[in-house]
């Protein structure tokens, strides 16, 4: 197994693959410490306010002189970053060579669409009936049967004391919940005297089909037990109509993101997942990277590569929009990384936010999204939303993934609505968790898998995703929402 790695010829840092112990040399460079494993090593001095410089970007100035071989870390650098920039469009677009699209065993919908699960879904509209909905859950599995895949619900604490800004997202999101297609049916679950009402949440939701989605207002049944047993049977009914069948990999839609994350984050499965994007954009397929304040620091990989100028220009509102927001509430623009990712090797947002964005690969960026649109356009795709791991990959499924890829150097046993793939960075996390991880991209870390032969073999385990095989998250029945919130709770 290697010790290190030199990311970009320009890097003045390294890498460790694996804990590595004072008077390891690398580059003709001899560490001067231990250097924990995904932690950097100064491979040429530098002094006081030069940049420290990774992935051939920096990712911040070195706070005092660094030495060869010296750990870098926060004690010895910090952040270059400051609120909002300017930005100019120079396209560099450039289209993956189209590949024939493999097949997987979905369902195809009545309105055309595809979807990677059978299931009946209960949402409520208000927090709360959520046990009403959690309730209706537990006494009705009997009603998996046949080609139903499950019945779940997903509580939240809003639908109600909202105003503004925070009303519509809610009401927003829980429409665009209805409408994935990985629900056979839904039954959308309501008390009624929420501020979210009835009549709102049907202009909200638009047209529909009267047979997939039911609707139950507690208050105006007696037993709101039955009466939901009843509307779920016919949920079941119509869901077991739809039978797997073959389908092209290009009507995939994939959710990207990243949650504790290391400093192998950037190295293995993240660019794993960027090669894999890459794949799937090639085979008419559609991913979708999110995450904005993860992306500050990292711009100059992602918006040269807006197809165009308006898709530019977009990218540009979006990440420049989420900084205002952060000053807004009079919060630190930068205030970046976690505690989790720092102990992992993570020392700067630039640092986190240039292996962030290595999930987006390098296929050009076809259009820029809002929280709780859906993806229309095929390719990679930008979707306005947090780094939080619960909010974004509620937004990833919001917008129509099918699964989301969630890489962790760190692990974390969360799973949104969606199937939830584990990927994890490192081989003793793969090891240790293995309740929790899905696919081993630490096998780049080892020498054992180039990234090209890790990303086939996720593509492969995608398409058996696809196909029906269980997620980690999904066998454990994990699997919950939160809804960005920003304003007044009354």
């Amino acid at each position: 197994m290697p010790d290190f790695i030199q990311i970009h010829p320009k890097d003045n840092v390294a890498v460790a693959l694996h804990p590595i112990a004072k008077g390891t040399a690398f580059a003709g460079v001899t560490a001067l410490a231990d250097i924990p494993q995904g932690h950097k090593m100064a491979l040429a001095p530098v002094a006081e306010g030069e940049h420290v410089t990774k992935y051939g970007f920096s990712i911040g100035h070195a706070t005092a002189a660094i030495q060869s071989g010296d750990w870098v870390h926060t004690h010895n650098m910090s952040t270059n970053l400051s609120g909002e920039m300017e930005y100019t469009y120079h396209p560099k677009v450039e289209f993956p060579a189209p590949m024939e699209p493999g097949t997987f065993q979905g369902y195809r919908r009545a309105d055309g669409r595809a979807g990677i699960r059978n299931e009946v879904w209960i949402i409520p509209t208000v927090g709360c009936v959520n046990d009403v909905a959690k309730a209706l859950v537990r006494e009705n599995q009997d009603l998996v049967s046949g080609s139903v895949d499950g019945l779940y619900t997903f509580p939240h604490p809003f639908g109600c004391s909202q105003t503004g800004e925070d009303h519509a997202q809610t009401r927003k999101l829980l429409a665009a919940l209805v409408r994935h297609p990985n629900a056979g049916a839904v039954l959308v679950l309501s008390l009624g005297c929420e501020n979210l009402t009835h009549e709102q949440f049907l202009a909200e939701l638009g047209d529909f089909d009267r047979d997939r989605v039911k609707f139950l207002i507690c208050q105006q049944v007696d037993d709101e037990m039955e009466a939901g047993r009843a509307l779920l049977q016919e949920c079941a009914a119509y869901a077991r109509k739809f039978q797997r069948e073959a389908i092209p990999a290009s009507e995939l839609v994939v959710g990207m993101k990243c949650g504790g994350s290391d400093g192998l984050s950037g190295i293995t499965a993240n660019p794993v997942v960027g090669r894999f994007s890459d794949m799937l954009v090639a085979q008419g397929g559609s991913t979708v990277l999110t995450e904005v304040p993860e992306m500050f620091g990292a711009e100059g990989f992602l918006m040269d590569r807006c197809v165009t100028p308006e898709v530019f220009q977009k990218a540009v509102e979006m990440i420049n929009g989420f900084k205002a927001y952060f000053i807004r509430h009079n919060e630190v623009v930068y205030d970046n990384p976690s505690p989790g990712n720092k102990q992992g090797g993570i020392t700067t947002l630039e640092d986190k936010s240039c292996g962030c964005v290595q999930k987006g690969g390098s296929a050009p960026i076809m259009d820029v999204i809002g929280y709780g649109d859906p993806v229309t356009t095929k390719g990679l795709n930008m979707l306005y939303g947090p780094g939080n791991d619960l909010v974004s990959a509620t937004a990833l499924t919001a917008a129509g993934a099918h699964l989301v890829l969630f890489t962790t150097g760190r692990g974390t046993p969360f799973g949104a609505p969606a199937p939830t793939m584990k990927l994890s960075t490192n081989t003793p996390l793969a090891m240790q968790k293995k309740g929790w991880i899905d696919f081993n991209a630490g096998v780049v870390a080892d020498g054992t898998r180039t990234l090209d032969e890790a990303a086939a073999d996720l593509m492969a385990l995608v398409l058996e995703v696809a196909s029906g095989k269980q997620t980690c998250t999904e066998r454990k029945g994990f699997r919950e929402i939160s809804i960005f919130k920003d304003g007044v709770v009354l």
